[in-house]
């Protein structure tokens, strides 16, 4: 499986122009193969050819002087970007034919040099870990990286990305076999929601932090601040620096608290359950700040690929499944209740219930069924999966190594 290992870079001002360039030549040359394709689209031609794309806005674009300035950056950062623009047209083609599931993929757009975040994709030939723990990119030198934990293995690519507040983050794709923990006998079901963040099948409630929340009074200065500076000025630049740095600290802490949490979890469960919410859905309602405040899409995807990583089954109950209507001790379906209603008692047994814990219960219960029906794959006798997990790059919990691994796994080089 892979996993993508993100570290904070510090490029000098040198190599900060560098980059600068390498993100707009990569840009221009998605924009004009994107263009190139749309007007043979809107002339009626057949598809233009990633070959023939290439061969005219990479290769013969050097050579012009309009674009002579392609040539200053690595070849690679060029060619990847037409290779995005591959995998952006293959995304939209399968979603609009059904191969791919999830919600509708867009045809790929124009990109903007007035956006704040900027990147690119190396491969290994434009890349490389140096001994003195640096790490070389092609025509932008070696760059000086905090080392926050090290790499199982050789990086296999490579994405340069500077974020909307000016950092600068390298984000190695790395392919690794899972580490498989000791077998369990717990299994936990767990509900989502917003006045606890998650309640689990054994009681036990995990309560929101509310980052957004509590760094709301903060923001609101910030942005009255943002609002009075005069358009276009220097002053409104720092002003949205200012506003783009406090967002970026509210993420990365939800960031690692979802890590942490869900590291527990999978931890100490050999069969963790969870409700597939609808969040779009739920993020058009008067709770959408609530919603995406919590971070549930994210938190359930680290608990996905945490699962494989582990050697832990991981399933999800259809949100059809009436997981609060259900008595959990006798199996009444009570009827919808609203969201005021906590406790409430079983019409037929007579069991109180906290709506939060009965329906973890019931999810945990369904994840059974689910698994003994043989809807998802689980680890075979010898722990290991029966059969190999497609799981694609996430990131990887932050903090130290785990067991087993040794600072030797981390010089660059190796």
């Amino acid at each position: 499986m892979q996993l993508r290992y993100n570290y904070r870079a510090y490029p000098d001002a040198s190599q900060r122009r560098a980059l600068a360039q390498a993100f707009g030549c990569a840009r221009v040359v998605w924009n004009d193969c994107l263009r190139d394709r749309k007007k043979a689209h809107a002339a009626g031609r057949p598809y233009v050819k990633s070959a023939e794309l290439s061969r005219l806005r990479i290769t013969q674009a050097k050579h012009t002087e309009e674009r002579a300035w392609l040539a200053d950056v690595s070849a690679v950062v060029l060619q990847q970007a037409l290779r995005d623009l591959d995998t952006a047209y293959k995304n939209f083609f399968d979603s609009v034919t059904g191969k791919r599931q999830g919600r509708r993929v867009g045809p790929p757009r124009y990109k903007s040099k007035k956006d704040t975040r900027q990147s690119i994709r190396l491969n290994t030939n434009a890349f490389s870990l140096k001994d003195d723990f640096t790490v070389y990119v092609a025509k932008v030198g070696h760059l000086k990286v905090r080392w926050s934990r090290p790499l199982p293995a050789a990086p296999s690519s490579l994405t340069v990305t500077k974020d909307s507040c000016g950092r600068y983050f390298l984000s190695f794709v790395v392919d690794t076999e899972p580490d498989i923990l000791p077998r369990l006998e717990t299994e936990s079901g767990i509900d989502l929601g917003l006045s606890a963040f998650a309640v689990l099948s054994d009681g036990t409630k995990i309560h929101s932090p509310r980052f957004l929340r509590r760094a709301e009074k903060k923001l609101k200065r910030l942005q009255r601040e943002l609002s009075r500076k005069a358009m276009g000025s220097k002053n409104r630049a720092k002003a949205r620096i200012k506003v783009a740095r406090q967002h970026a600290r509210v993420a990365d802490r939800r960031r690692d608290w979802h890590h942490k949490a869900s590291t527990q979890i999978i931890r100490e469960n050999q069969a963790v359950f969870v409700e597939d919410l609808a969040v779009s859905g739920l993020g058009r309602t008067r709770l959408a700040k609530s919603v995406y405040d919590a971070g549930w899409s994210a938190f359930v995807g680290m608990l996905e690929y945490k699962a494989a990583l582990y050697g832990r089954t991981f399933a999800k109950v259809g949100r059809a499944f009436p997981s609060s209507q259900v008595c959990s001790a006798c199996g009444l379906r009570d009827g919808p209740k609203p969201l005021h209603v906590r406790e409430w008692t079983c019409g037929g047994c007579g069991t109180v219930h906290d709506r939060d814990h009965n329906a973890a219960r019931n999810v945990l219960f369904e994840g059974r069924r689910i698994v003994a029906a043989g809807w998802v794959e689980t680890p075979n006798a010898c722990g290991a999966s029966v059969r190999r997990a497609h799981v694609p790059a996430q990131r990887v919990e932050a903090g130290s190594p785990r067991k087993g691994q040794t600072t030797q796994a981390g010089i660059p080089g190796l």
